[in-house]
């Protein structure tokens, strides 16, 4: 990987880790890239097996930026989690076996808002009675971020005063692809709301290149190709290996691949360059909050 040219000077750039507390090489791959100053933040699924770890790893560091990854899907085959709250079935927000529902489509099509803000609160409650104050909310699997349940979304993160990772346009939003059929026009009228009211939309959310076409240097490089002017959200996936093969076998070496290169002497000089343009959610709201 050649070393990149100079973001230019507005550009605003936050290495975010996502998928915290799924498993263990999750954890591991994140803490890791923290101690070596190769990641800004990390996102964390309160619901999933590995939260208690990465929840004693934030209250032993509360250096830590960890933040509420809203986890609404159990996308895993065999790999599943059930919601904090106790919703009926009338609610929607789980399948037949009491799981989450295994895609953002399944979740739209069934979930009453209502289930859904509830599981949202306990999730985010769940965080704080760990000991852990969270630095921001995101979406997993971009499901919070949902037309059903965007409205949710925000105002959950305006009663707990949290910074929330809000893509300005959809074109410019990487885990679209999860949402299905949605208005490009609903995204615009929610960010410009989220503006309005103090809040940074971020311009661009790059995610984790799921293919290995080519080599992880050319790859990523490509990937950070795509970084642009104002603030772009790279929204990663990063894992150790051990576990996630079993969890994920299609895509785990993508994860991998990902932690080795960020880690690596490949990703050095790109790290280097974008040093002064790195920053978190939570900075971005501070320095829009009125004095």
């Amino acid at each position: 990987m050649t070393s990149p040219a100079p973001p230019k000077a507005d550009t605003r750039i936050i290495v975010n880790i996502d998928d915290l507390g799924m498993c263990h090489g999750a954890n591991a791959a994140f803490l890791d890239l923290w101690r070596l100053g190769r990641c800004d933040s990390g996102s964390v699924m309160v619901p999933c097996p590995w939260f208690l770890e990465i929840a004693e790893a934030g209250r032993a560091d509360p250096s830590l930026q960890l933040g509420v990854h809203l986890t609404i899907t159990a996308e895993k085959r065999h790999y599943r989690w059930r919601p904090l709250t106790a919703p009926s079935r009338a609610a929607g927000l789980v399948d037949d076996d009491g799981y989450l529902w295994g895609s953002v489509a399944a979740v739209r099509r069934s979930a009453a808002p209502e289930a859904v803000e509830a599981e949202m609160r306990a999730q985010i409650e769940a965080f704080l009675a760990a000991g852990l104050k969270p630095t921001h909310v995101d979406a997993h699997q971009a499901a919070a971020l949902a037309p059903e349940f965007a409205s949710i979304y925000l105002a959950l993160a305006v009663e707990y005063r949290l910074p929330a990772m809000v893509p300005r346009a959809l074109e410019a939003y990487g885990p679209v692809h999860n949402l299905g059929a949605v208005d490009p026009a609903f995204y615009a009228r929610t960010a410009a709301g989220f503006a309005a009211t103090g809040g940074v939309p971020v311009d661009r959310v790059l995610e984790t290149p799921w293919h290995r076409e080519a080599p992880a240097a050319t790859r990523y490089a490509a990937f950070f190709s795509a970084i642009g002017p104002g603030v772009t959200f790279l929204a990663l996936h990063a894992n150790a290996p051990g576990e996630i093969e079993a969890i994920e076998p299609a895509t785990a070496a993508i994860r991998t691949e990902e932690y080795d290169f960020l880690r690596g002497i490949e990703s050095a000089a790109w790290f280097e360059a974008v040093a002064p343009y790195r920053t978190t959610l939570a900075h971005l709201a501070g320095d829009a909050a009125p004095p």
